[in-house]
């Protein structure tokens, strides 16, 4: 029953894509390169909204067959339709940054609400975060992954291959942990993904947009939380999942706010971008970002929800190797961003 009810999820996201590729042909919904851009020609844009609808219609058939808590349908799925709504509706026109981030903050707090007490951030037998603290500092974090998430679909099928791969992850560190149940819901957000990821892969076809960036933002960092309520250790585990795109979107961010440029400014000096123009290949950057996913983080995440490996340790582990990564493709080194050979 639950395979047939994955399958579905991923048929629904692959139909919709292609049926959104179309109206966004139909209705010139382009995205055209520009000087910030990382492709040489128009796409259409706005496919994330396939993934959203997919996702949110699995979250209401879960709940009604009595396999998803309604907790989660009012959390997730509120929440991710607020900043898919607002991410739509840029797509379509444009809204102002200011009003961006208050809803963003807003879908945040949102699904923070829906979580209900929020257990204290723990490192073994050590609280490290509790109360009202570890609630603003979750709450900046939820609103940091949903625009990172955003700021890193920069390349073909780069977010997509991000989602499949961390929720494939994320399903297996909550069956690690003992948890079967906590495995479903990344793994309907993963097959939606999947579903996208047939129409975005490199070469894309079309484009996820913010419609389908900011949901995918916050639907993880939802998981993320939904499983450190069932399992402490479990945010180390997703927070090494989630590697690749926290460190070369903080340390590029970082490093433009140290060099005196503006946090919101377009540009394209993320690392996975210089890594593009180096090696002339979205794919070989994509397929990169999935095999770092599959082969060096998903087990140093396993090994944490097992206990075998501290949380602490395993992200410092995980991490600095990213890190290194980031220096090396120049991640947030401005001024290299405008020379296509590099």
């Amino acid at each position: 029953m639950v395979w047939v009810f994955l399958l579905t999820v991923f048929v629904i996201a692959c139909v919709g894509t292609a049926w959104l590729r179309r109206y966004a042909l139909a209705r010139e919904l382009m995205d055209v390169p520009n000087a910030r851009s990382s492709h040489d020609v128009p796409t259409p844009r706005g496919g994330g909204l396939a993934v959203v609808i997919a996702f949110e219609a699995a979250l209401l058939a879960g709940w009604v067959m009595g396999l998803i808590d309604g907790d989660y349908v009012w959390g997730l799925g509120g929440a991710g339709a607020l900043v898919a709504l607002l991410g739509f509706l840029d797509d379509h026109g444009h809204i102002p940054a200011r009003w961006r981030l208050a809803g963003h903050f807003l879908a945040s707090g949102w699904l923070l609400f829906s979580l209900g007490n929020l257990p204290p951030i723990v490192l073994g037998e050590a609280v490290v975060l509790s109360g009202m603290v570890a609630w603003l500092v979750t709450w900046f974090y939820l609103v940091w992954l949903l625009n990172l998430y955003n700021f890193m679909d920069g390349i073909d099928g780069i977010a997509g291959v991000e989602a499949v791969t961390v929720c494939l992850g994320g399903a297996l560190v909550s069956w690690a942990a003992g948890l079967t149940d906590g495995s479903l819901l990344p793994l309907l957000f993963g097959v939606a993904m999947m579903g996208f990821l047939v129409w975005n892969f490199p070469p894309a076809r079309i484009f996820m947009g913010d419609v389908g960036s900011g949901f995918s933002g916050l639907i993880l960092g939802g998981l993320s939380l939904y499983a450190t309520v069932q399992a402490p250790q479990l945010l180390w585990a997703w927070l090494i999942l989630l590697g690749v795109f926290i460190v070369d979107a903080t340390v590029t961010l970082l490093r433009r706010v140290l060099a005196g440029y503006p946090p919101h400014q377009a540009h394209r000096s993320h690392g996975y971008q210089y890594a593009s123009r180096r090696f002339r290949s979205h794919r070989v950057v994509t397929l990169a970002v999935g095999v770092i996913n599959v082969v060096w983080l998903m087990p140093l995440a396993v090994f944490v929800s097992l206990g075998w490996l501290s949380g602490l340790i395993g992200l410092v582990i995980a991490y600095v190797p990213l890190v290194g990564l980031a220096w090396l493709f120049r991640s947030g080194d401005v001024r290299f961003q405008d020379l296509s050979g590099i």
